[in-house]
């Protein structure tokens, strides 16, 4: 495995292993970022006021190339919450309707939906599926026979962030649509870790970050619409683009894609973290990450004397999390392993357990899994 470890930006002395978190730029790419920033300070009357649609437009076109979406339908957004709250604050649900979700949703955008439940009166229900998991089969039949006449909307994570698991989202979405249900994904770990073909996923609202396993800057995500769909959305911050006087050429474009002064950058950069997968042969890395994963999981499972929640098979790729047993505190393995072994990998309390997720990226060795594994089986002989 041809490792990049000097590509990227990270501290030599720790072990990386929290990928999945905030994602990490690689040098060429920050560069790029930081070029674009200079660029704009040069002359930022001409950036901003002149030249900034043009550029996003082609900095759109790239993505969407790479998505495989018309680039129309496609916004930036600052990250996947973003998009999320967008979505969830114009659909106008009421008393009556329902979101169907699922227990494995990230905690932030479970937040949106359950404070516009409390607003609007809609109710906001997460279907429990059970771990460790089995098949995809097994988990579409069981979330599909909750739905109700009520439901009007179903929000799903692609990708799940504290339990690591890829939900069949393509089924899902086609099985909501012959119900007449609008689907809303959270695909925050998506772009870059599975390859996103987003016509075929065919969701009506997807939405998902490119800092992360596409490693473009912070501050670079998408919201995709589908088309009938996106003069239902309104902006979360009313701008020049409401009224006309700073038109993109559609409505969805011009309420969303501006929202006020800001730094274009990491947008802007996400064509240069698209020719930086390409360069490296990056679906080569994710294989080689799954393979080194695949290697690792049984030996941090010994390690902590922990669960997997998933088997083997369809359910990851570059992430995987596990069952911590029962007592062990998560919080304080956490930062033990850092403070003391400089690794650096997270803990969730999820549903009343505390479970650890390892996120490989092509930086990432075998060395950082023994590390790893020292730092645990040290840690639980004080414990």
């Amino acid at each position: 495995m041809n490792n990049l470890r000097s590509q990227f930006l990270l501290r030599p002395d720790v072990a990386f292993l929290n990928h999945g978190s905030f994602g990490a730029t690689p040098r060429p790419v920050f560069e790029r970022y930081q070029e674009w920033q200079r660029e704009l300070e040069l002359e930022p009357v001409d950036f901003l006021g002149r030249r900034a649609p043009e550029l996003l437009r082609q900095s759109r076109a790239a993505l969407g190339q790479f998505l495989n979406a018309d680039p129309d339908d496609l916004v930036y957004t600052t990250n996947a919450t973003t998009g999320v709250n967008i979505v969830a604050r114009s659909l106008q649900l009421g008393a009556g309707d329902e979101v169907l979700t699922t227990n494995h949703e990230y905690g932030a955008c479970d937040n949106i939906w359950r404070f516009l439940s409390g607003k609007q009166g809609f109710s906001y229900r997460a279907v429990p599926i059970p771990v460790p998991v089995a098949t995809h089969a097994e988990f579409l039949e069981r979330f599909i026979a909750e739905i109700t006449p009520q439901t009007r909307a179903i929000f799903i994570s692609h990708i799940t962030s504290p339990t690591a698991l890829t939900f069949p989202i393509a089924e899902l979405c086609q099985a909501a649509r012959q119900r007449g249900i609008l689907t809303i994904v959270d695909g925050a770990h998506a772009p870059g870790q599975i390859p996103l073909d987003l016509r075929a996923v065919d969701a009506d609202f997807y939405t998902g970050n490119l800092h992360k396993w596409l490693c473009a800057p912070k501050g670079a995500a998408f919201l995709y619409a589908r088309r009938g769909l996106q003069e239902r959305l309104a902006p979360l911050a009313v701008s020049c683009g409401w009224n006309g006087s700073f038109s993109r050429g559609s409505q969805f474009l011009d309420y969303l894609e501006y929202g006020g002064t800001s730094d274009l950058s990491a947008p802007l950069s996400v064509p240069a973290a698209i020719e930086f997968f390409r360069e490296n042969d990056w679906w080569r890395v994710v294989d080689n990450c799954h393979e080194l994963l695949l290697r690792a999981r049984p030996e941090i499972a010994a390690a902590l004397d922990a669960e997997p929640i998933a088997p083997d098979g369809e359910w990851f790729r570059q992430m995987s999390a596990f069952l911590l047993p029962e007592g062990m505190p998560g919080d304080i393995l956490h930062a033990r392993l850092f403070n003391e072994h400089r690794v650096e990998i997270p803990t969730f309390y999820w549903q009343g357990r505390w479970v650890i997720r390892i996120a490989l990226q092509g930086y990432n060795t075998w060395e950082d899994v023994e590390r790893l594994i020292a730092g645990v089986r040290d840690i639980r002989a004080t414990l």
